[in-house]
């Protein structure tokens, strides 16, 4: 019995084992036994900022392209997928991204069009369901469990016709996942980039997931890595093969995430939007530290992660929070206003600055770095602000 098909061009959907579609006669099709049972989609635009500017500058189109500050000791906001073949990755300085790929095109950002680009595309995620749940400027979650009795499609159909609208109106790319949860739609959306479209259905889980790598379950960052290794576990199959009770008594209630996870199992509900009230991000140390080098060493690329966040969602923090936690779990909180700022130099200035205050031979477990107090200059309007935090 064949799969049932959808149309990555035209959304047709049917059944049989036809090369071609038999409405648009296209060869981009996609078969999944479960292809129609699925309610839960993730949509990632593909390279959104350089997309964006070869849209806006057609003589690019073949060139690679990076977005980022416009000298060597800025960093790469995106790259395209050109600029990918020759190694540049975000977060790279532009200096090292310039040695790799020497015939690049260096553009800054523009985060006031991103962002419009960005609303536009939410509206036409919005015009098939109100359940959307955007993560950053360039990708959300969608619960299309009730697309079929409005518009009479399926959601796997109103993902592809979301991205085809996204082609034909906004002129940029996106790819697909589609699952039965949140935790498999953005793990299934990031395995055929660019312009991909993948299914992980119930049937497919624990066995897709076994083989790889802890780290691509929600949750599992550098800290929880190291940890689980010393537990001998690298692979979800590991996770798989270890008892609950055994997993919330070594990690905690994240012990029972990681036994749901493993097992493709997540219960998170897509959440429509509400407005960010800060970004942040932290390191729990795998041994006590005092030093301020030490500290310092770890502050930096914490707020590097923050300020791409910031500029993923087009927002500006107002003030900086540092975030202690001492060997005793005691947290110390410290904030400092600056100037509207999405900028990772300022961002690391002043947390070092409130970190100076703080270090006086207390050993310290636990180190975080964020913004509150956050504005969107195209809504948030201010003729002093700079977009770049300079």
């Amino acid at each position: 019995m064949s799969a049932p098909c959808v149309c990555r061009d035209c959304a047709a959907a049917f059944d049989g084992q036809a090369a071609r579609c038999p409405k648009c006669d296209s060869r981009r099709l996609f078969r999944h036994p479960e292809l129609h049972d699925l309610t839960i989609g993730h949509i990632d635009c593909d390279s959104f900022y350089a997309t964006v500017e070869k849209r806006d500058r057609p003589e690019l189109a073949s060139r690679p392209v990076i977005v980022g500050g416009d000298d060597h000791r800025g960093v790469v906001a995106a790259c395209c997928y050109v600029a990918r073949m020759s190694g540049v990755r975000s977060a790279m300085t532009i200096r090292e991204a310039l040695d790799r790929c020497p015939d690049a095109t260096i553009i800054r950002p523009d985060i006031a069009k991103y962002k419009e680009v960005g609303h536009r595309a939410r509206a036409i995620m919005e015009a098939f369901t109100p359940l959307v749940e955007p993560i950053s400027i360039d990708e959300a979650y969608l619960d299309l469990s009730g697309v079929e009795e409005r518009l009479s499609v399926s959601p796997a159909q109103a993902l592809v016709e979301i991205v085809r609208r996204f082609e034909s109106e906004l002129r940029i790319t996106a790819s697909i996942g589609l699952s039965y949860n949140k935790l498999l739609a953005k793990i299934a959306s990031d395995l055929d980039k660019p312009r991909g479209f993948s299914v992980l259905g119930r049937a497919d889980a624990a066995a897709f997931l076994a083989p790889k790598r802890v780290t691509i379950l929600w949750g599992v960052g550098p800290a929880l890595e190291r940890k689980l290794f010393t537990d001998g576990v690298t692979r979800v199959g590991d996770l798989q093969d270890k008892d609950e009770h055994w997993l919330v008594k070594r990690y905690g209630a994240m012990g029972r995430v990681l036994h749901n996870f493993a097992r493709g199992e997540d219960t998170r509900r897509v959440q429509p939007e509400s407005v960010s009230k800060s970004v942040s991000s932290e390191e729990t140390f795998d041994w006590d530290v005092t030093a301020l080098p030490a500290l310092t060493q770890e502050l930096r690329p914490l707020a590097a992660k923050v300020a791409r966040r910031l500029e993923r969602e087009g927002l500006l923090g107002r003030s900086v929070v540092l975030k202690l936690k001492t060997k005793d779990f005691q947290q110390l909180t410290r904030s400092r206003r600056v100037e509207p700022t999405s900028s990772a130099d300022a961002i690391f200035a002043a947390g070092l600055a409130l970190l100076e205050r703080e270090v006086d031979g207390r050993a310290f477990r636990l180190i975080g770095v964020g913004c509150t107090d956050l504005v969107h200059p195209a809504t948030d309007p201010d003729p002093e602000l700079d977009l770049f935090g300079h």
